[in-house]
């Protein structure tokens, strides 16, 4: 989120942040709650959630090291829009909303920042949103890999790349808005498609061949 940021605004923004640590299963936050501050994580994994009215439960996203979480209670201040827990020992740096109010104003290469952080975060729904209501099954696979591929190395990935899922099927099924009997079938569809192979708990990615499925209609 705060890549970039001139040498000062970093320092400064090192100087207010607090340490805080959870435990597995430790409640970071949970929807309604009021938002006041966000969170850096250094270590560990956080899953955030939603709750449907018929008690399912539905896996926005998790949460890593170098990831940031609860974002949105910085520029608005508004009750959190999801639950988050911790799924592992999890530690990391927590920045108050009112002390980033007053460093932005010090330094506004901060709102800048927090500004750009925003925009990617809207197109990367965007396209979450139009993978689902778009695409079969295996492409919305293909593009969920090749998304964390992204995260992980950039703009250009490696032409095949190993990735060690942190998440069970049935989380990635709730990511994917598919059962996990789906989700099982679309993995090996991809691996007798070359796209994709397993050794262990770590699949390698074929870059060009994911990239292929995920637009099937190119």
């Amino acid at each position: 989120m705060f890549s970039g940021l001139p040498a000062e605004a970093l320092a400064a923004l090192a100087a207010t942040a607090r340490r805080r640590r959870w435990q597995s299963g430790e409640v970071l936050f949970q929807r309604g709650e009021p938002g006041e501050w966000m969170l850096a994580l250094a270590d560990g994994r956080v899953k955030l959630t939603l709750l449907t009215p018929q008690g399912r439960e539905l896996i926005l996203r998790h949460a890593e090291a170098g990831d940031t979480l609860g974002e949105f209670a910085l520029i608005d201040g508004e009750p959190r829009s999801a639950d988050a827990t911790a799924v592992a020992t999890t530690e990391g740096w927590l920045l108050e909303r009112a002390r980033f109010a007053e460093l932005a104003e010090a330094h506004p290469a901060l709102g800048m920042a927090a500004a750009r952080y925003f925009c990617r975060r809207l197109r990367e729904t965007t396209d979450q949103l139009e993978g689902i209501a778009l695409y079969q099954l295996e492409a919305r696979l293909a593009r969920f890999l090749l998304f964390t591929l992204h995260q992980i190395h950039g703009e250009a990935p490696p032409p095949e790349a190993p990735l060690r899922l942190e998440i069970s099927q049935t989380e990635l099924a709730a990511v994917l808005g598919a059962s996990r009997p789906k989700v099982n079938r679309a993995l090996m569809a991809l691996q007798a498609a070359g796209a994709l192979s397993r050794d262990g708990g770590v699949w390698h990615c074929r870059t060009a061949a994911l990239a292929l499925l995920a637009e099937p209609e190119g």
